[in-house]
C-alpha cells in the first residue's frame, strides 16, 4: 500500500485533477490510499466567505456563487450521466450548509473556532466526491472513505489533536468494509470530536492525515505530490539556481522546514519517522522528476542539505556583570518569558557569563520586555544587569545538514561569504550535533546572505560577479563586447559568471537581476531604460542587494568619481578608469581604500596608469614585499606619446590632434590630455601606491599650451587650436636644432631632504633615450628601487586605446572576482 497526498494545487480544476487520475493511473499496479485537500484557493474563499457573512458584508454571496461555479465546472468537464449527476447533488448540498453558515453568522455577528472548522472542512468534503467519481468513471476499482467518520480528535477547534488509538481502529474497520481496491479516496484535514463536531486539524491538517494514515496501515511510503519538484537547497523565488534535495533524514526536513521551508510541516514528519515510513515529495505535474526521499537513512550528502530563512525576528540581550559565576539568572530569564507565553527561538551565551541573548518574534517583543522588566526591577536598580537590550528588523539564516561535523570548515567558508558581502552578523548558535548553524542577520540582508551562501555551498564550481557598469562609451562599449566574447570561456574554463546587471549613461540606465543581452545592450538601454542619473542608478543598485556586486566606472564624470564612498559602504566593489577619486586629495584616497577594506569589498583602478600596463599591481607587489621605490621615470600618456611620435615636419601639431582624437587615444574633453592633468593625476597616484603622501598641488605641472587655449568649449578650443601650430612649431624646430626629440615625461623622485617631488612637462630627448624609442601611443615606467638599483625595472606596452583600457578594466574584475 502506498499512500499519496495531493494538495490544493494538483486539485485546482478539471485539467489539474485530471493529471492526478493519469499519475495514479501510471501506477496502478500498487493500492494507493488518497488523501485530498480541498480546491486550490477553496479553504481561504471559504474563511473570507464567513468573515464577510460575520461583518455583515453581502460579499460572501458572491464567493459561494464563484466556488458553487468552479466544482460544477470541474464535474461537468470530468464527469458523464448518471455519477454526474450524483456529485452534483453533493456539491449543491454541501454548498447550501455552507449558506446556511454564512446565514447564521450574519445574524450572530460572531465566527467562532468551531464555526470556523465546520465551514472551511467543505473544501475537502466537495473535493473528494469529484475525484472519487472521476476514478470510478475511468474504470478504477475506487473505494471512499469519509474522514468524518475515520479521524477521531479532540475539541480543540483549529487545532484538532487526533486520537490515534481509535482512529487506528476506525480505519482498520473502514478498509475492511471497502475490500479489495485499487484507491481509496479519503478527505484530508477534517476530523470529528467525541461530540460528533467536525474539527480540523490545523496548519499542514491534510498532509498530517496522509502521515497517519501510512503509519497506521504500514504503508511501504508516503507520497506528498504537489506543484514543486521537491525540497530545495533554498528557496527558489530568492535563490533562482536553488537545487532539488534528492535525499535527506527525517530530521534534516524538520530543522528546514522549521526555518522556513514551506513544502511540508514538520508534525507531518513524527509519525513516518516512528514507523519508519520513507515521505517521497514530488511534482503532480512533472512525472520525471524523481523528487526528495526523507527517510532514517539517506545519502551522506556533503554537508549542507540546505539554507533556509525565518523574518520578523528580534534579540533581547541580558547584559551585567554581576551574572558572572551567579546561577539563576538564565532560569529567572526562561521562565519570565515562559509564564508570558513568549516562544524564544534562538539561545546564544558567551563562556564568560557576562550575557545572554535570546531571539523571539518581533511581534512578541513588548510583551517580552514586559516580562523581564518585571522579573529584573530590582536587578537593574542596583546595577547588577543592565537595561534590557533590544534589536529588530532581524532574520535567522539557517545551514542545515547531518553530515556538517563531518565535514571541517564548512561554517568558515559560510562566514567568510558572508563577510566578503559586508553581511553583518548580530548572533550565532550551533548545537553540539551540528546539524543546524542558526546566524541572525538584518531582514534587509537576507536574500543577498541566501544567494552567497548557496553559491559558496552548493556552486561554488561556479563564481557569479554582478556588474554594474556607469559609462558605455568607447572604453565602457569595447568592455561589454569583450566580456560577451570571454563569457563563455571563463564560464566553462575558469568557471566565473559575469553578468552585466546595469548599465548606465549620463542621462539613463536599465537594471536586470539576470543580466542585460549584450548582443543588443544599446536597444536595451534606448528603449527598456529608466530615465534618471547616476544617485537614482545607485539607490536601485543598493535596492537589488545582490552578492559579489561590482560597480565599474568608465566615465570620466566627477560625479561618478562621487559615488564611490556610498557605493563602497553598501559591500559593492569599485573598480575605475576613472582617475578623479584616486586623485583627489590623499584624505579621500586613503579613505576609499579604508572602506573597501573595513567592507571586505575591493577598490580598483590600473587603468589609472598605463591602461592596460600592469603599472599598480606591480608597484604594489614590490611595496608589500618591501621593496622602497625612490624614483619614477615615466611616460605616462599615450596621447601625448602618439602626438609627440607624428608631429615633425611631414604633420603639424594641429593634424597629429585630430589625429590621436579620430584614433580615440584622447579623453572625450582632449584638453585633459593636453593640459597635462591627466599625466599629472597619473603620476600622483603612482607615488601614494609607492607609499608616499602628496597631493595635487605638489606635481609640478608648467603646460605647454596658452591658459586661453583651455576656456570654452570643446568646440571653441578646436577652433582656437591653430593659432598655437606656430609656438609648437618654434619648439620642435629648437629640439630639433640641438639633435633632439620633444616628449612628454613624467618624474617622481625623492629630494636631499627625502621629501617626494614631482614634475611634469615637454623635454627635449636624445633619440637614443628609452622614451624616444616608444611607439605610437606607448607608455614606459621605470622604477628605480632598492632591489632595482643599476637598472630599472622597466614596464612598456600600449598606454591608450579603448582596447587596452578596456582589457585592463577587464584584468581588475577578474583579479575581483578571483577573490570572492
Amino acid at each position: 500500500m502506498e499512500v499519496i497526498k495531493f494538495g490544493g494545487s494538483s486539485l485546482v480544476d478539471a485539467s489539474a485533477m485530471t493529471q492526478v487520475a493519469n499519475v495514479l493511473e501510471a501506477r496502478k499496479k500498487v493500492p494507493k490510499f488518497v488523501v485530498l485537500s480541498a480546491m486550490g484557493g477553496a479553504t481561504d474563499a471559504l474563511l473570507q466567505a464567513g468573515r464577510s457573512a460575520r461583518d455583515g458584508n453581502p460579499a460572501w454571496h458572491t464567493i459561494v456563487s464563484d466556488l458553487r461555479t468552479r466544482h460544477l465546472t470541474a464535474a461537468s468537464a470530468l464527469l458523464e450521466g448518471a455519477a454526474k449527476d450524483a456529485v452534483v447533488t453533493e456539491i449543491e448540498e454541501g454548498l447550501s450548509y455552507v449558506r446556511s453558515i454564512c446565514e447564521g453568522l450574519q445574524l450572530l455577528h460572531e465566527f467562532s473556532d468551531h464555526t470556523k472548522d465546520a465551514l472551511v472542512s467543505m473544501g475537502e468534503r466537495l473535493s473528494v466526491p469529484l475525484m472519487h467519481a472521476m476514478l470510478k468513471q475511468r474504470g478504477f476499482k475506487a473505494g471512499r472513505l469519509s474522514a468524518l467518520e475515520i479521524v477521531v480528535t479532540d475539541s480543540q477547534y483549529g487545532a484538532a489533536v487526533v486520537d490515534r488509538v481509535r482512529t487506528a481502529e476506525h480505519l482498520r474497520e473502514g478498509m475492511e468494509a471497502l475490500g479489495e481496491c485499487d484507491v481509496v479516496v479519503m478527505e484530508g484535514f477534517v476530523g470529528r470530536d467525541d461530540r460528533g463536531e467536525v474539527t480540523t486539524l490545523g496548519r499542514g491538517g491534510s498532509d498530517l492525515t496522509a502521515s497517519l494514515v501510512a503509519s497506521m496501515l504500514g504503508a511501504s511510503h508516503m507520497e506528498k505530490s504537489t506543484d514543486v519538484r521537491g525540497m530545495l537547497t533554498a528557496d527558489p523565488r530568492v535563490v533562482p539556481s536553488a537545487k532539488i534535495i534528492d535525499s535527506m533524514s527525517y530530521e534534516e526536513a524538520m530543522e528546514l522546514c522549521h526555518f522556513g521551508a514551506k513544502v511540508i510541516y514538520p508534525p507531518t514528519l513524527i509519525p513516518l519517522r516512528e514507523a519508519g515510513i520513507p515521505l517521497v515529495i514530488r511534482s503532480t505535474f512533472d512525472t520525471g522528476s524523481t523528487g526528495t526521499t526523507i527517510s532514517a537513512h539517506p545519502d551522506p550528502g556533503t554537508g549542507v542539505r540546505g539554507v533556509s530563512s525565518i523574518d520578523g525576528m528580534a534579540l533581547v540581550t541580558l547584559v551585567g556583570g554581576g551574572m558572572v559565576g551567579i546561577p539563576g539568572y538564565s532560569r529567572r530569564m526562561f521562565m519570565a518569558l515562559s509564564m508570558r507565553q513568549v516562544n524564544v527561538v534562538l539561545i546564544t551565551q558567551g563562556s564568560s557569563e557576562h550575557s545572554i541573548t535570546v531571539a523571539v518574534q518581533d511581534a512578541e517583543v513588548d510583551k517580552a520586555l514586559e516580562a523581564l522588566n518585571e522579573e529584573f526591577e530590582s536587578d537593574v536598580k542596583v546595577g547588577k544587569v543592565e537595561p534590557f537590550r533590544v534589536e529588530r528588523g532581524l532574520s535567522i539564516l539557517a545551514l542545515v545538514g547531518d553530515a556538517m561535523h563531518h565535514h571541517t570548515g564548512l561554517s568558515g567558508r559560510a562566514f567568510d561569504a558572508l563577510g566578503k558581502n559586508g553581511i553583518n552578523i548580530y548572533a550565532i548558535a550551533q548545537g553540539s550535533t551540528e546539524r543546524n548553524i542558526s546566524i541572525v542577520i538584518q531582514k534587509n540582508d537576507v536574500a543577498k546572505a541566501l544567494r552567497a551562501l548557496h553559491s559558496t555551498l552548493f556552486e561554488r564550481e561556479v563564481c557569479r560577479v554582478n556588474l554594474f557598469c556607469a559609462g558605455v562609451g568607447n572604453v565602457g562599449g569595447t568592455l561589454l563586447a569583450q566580456i560577451q566574447k570571454a563569457h563563455d570561456d571563463l564560464l566553462s574554463e575558469r568557471a566565473i559568471d559575469l553578468r552585466v546587471v546595469g548599465l548606465a549613461n549620463s542621462r539613463q540606465f536599465v537594471l536586470d537581476a539576470e543580466g542585460v543581452a549584450l548582443d543588443r545592450w544599446q536597444s536595451v538601454l534606448d528603449k527598456n531604460s529608466t530615465q534618471g542619473g547616476l544617485s537614482n542608478f545607485i539607490s536601485r543598485i543598493k535596492d537589488l542587494n545582490l552578492e559579489n556586486a561590482l560597480f565599474v566606472d568608465n566615465t570620466a564624470s566627477e560625479t561618478a568619481a562621487g559615488v564611490y564612498e556610498e557605493v563602497l559602504q553598501a559591500s559593492i566593489g569599485v573598480v575605475a578608469s576613472n582617475k578623479i577619486a584616486a586623485a583627489d586629495t590623499q584624505a579621500r584616497y586613503e579613505g576609499l581604500k579604508r572602506i573597501a577594506r573595513a567592507k571586505n569589498t575591493q577598490y580598483r583602478f590600473e587603468t589609472n596608469v598605463g591602461a592596460g600596463l600592469p603599472v599598480i599591481d606591480t608597484i604594489e607587489h614590490l611595496v608589500q614585499s618591501g621593496d622602497r621605490i625612490h624614483r619614477i621615470d615615466a611616460v605616462l600618456s599615450g596621447t601625448l606619446n602618439y602626438l609627440f611620435s607624428t608631429f615633425g615636419p611631414e604633420c603639424g601639431f594641429v593634424e597629429s590632434v585630430k589625429g590621436a582624437m579620430d584614433a580615440g587615444f584622447t579623453e572625450p574633453d582632449p584638453r585633459i590630455d593636453l593640459s597635462g592633468v591627466d599625466v599629472q593625476r597619473k603620476i600622483l597616484i603612482l607615488a601614494r601606491e609607492a607609499g608616499y603622501t602628496m597631493e595635487m598641488a605638489d606635481v609640478e605641472n608648467p603646460g605647454f599650451l596658452p591658459p586661453a587655449l583651455m576656456e570654452g568649449s570643446v568646440a571653441d578650443f578646436l577652433d582656437k587650436l591653430p593659432t598655437a601650430e606656430a609656438d609648437m612649431q618654434s619648439r620642435l624646430a629648437q629640439a630639433a636644432s640641438e639633435g633632439l626629440q620633444l616628449r612628454y615625461v613624467a618624474t617622481f623622485e625623492l629630494s636631499a631632504s627625502g621629501e617626494p617631488t614631482a614634475r611634469v612637462g615637454l623635454q627635449a630627448l636624445p633619440p637614443t633615450h628609452a622614451f624616444c624609442q616608444l611607439q605610437g601611443s606607448d607608455n614606459v615606467v621605470m622604477l628605480h628601487t632598492d632591489r632595482y638599483v643599476d637598472r630599472p625595472l622597466v614596464i612598456q606596452g600600449a598606454g591608450a586605446g579603448a582596447d587596452v583600457t578596456a582589457m585592463g578594466v577587464f584584468a581588475d574584475i577578474m583579479r575581483f572576482a578571483a577573490t570572492r
